[in-house]
């Protein structure tokens, strides 16, 4: 009866650790809720003030268009 016990009291504590791994269950998730004019607009603002060459510009306009499909 006293192994039981003993056994019982193993298990306990293993589950006690093993309970603590992970992280509590609490995830983040990023979600992006622009949409495709409202980037497009970024990209022709960043555009227009001379942060991007025109290469660039239009490569990124690109990628954001292909997101669309």
């Amino acid at each position: 009866m006293e192994s039981i016990a003993k056994i019982a009291g193993a298990l306990a504590v293993a589950g006690l650790l093993l309970s603590a791994c992970g992280n509590g269950g609490n995830t983040t998730n990023n979600v992006s809720t622009t949409t495709v004019g409202e980037e497009l607009a970024s990209l022709e603002t960043a555009y227009a003030s001379g942060l991007l060459t025109e290469k660039e510009y239009e490569a990124q306009r690109k990628k954001i268009l292909e997101k669309k499909k």
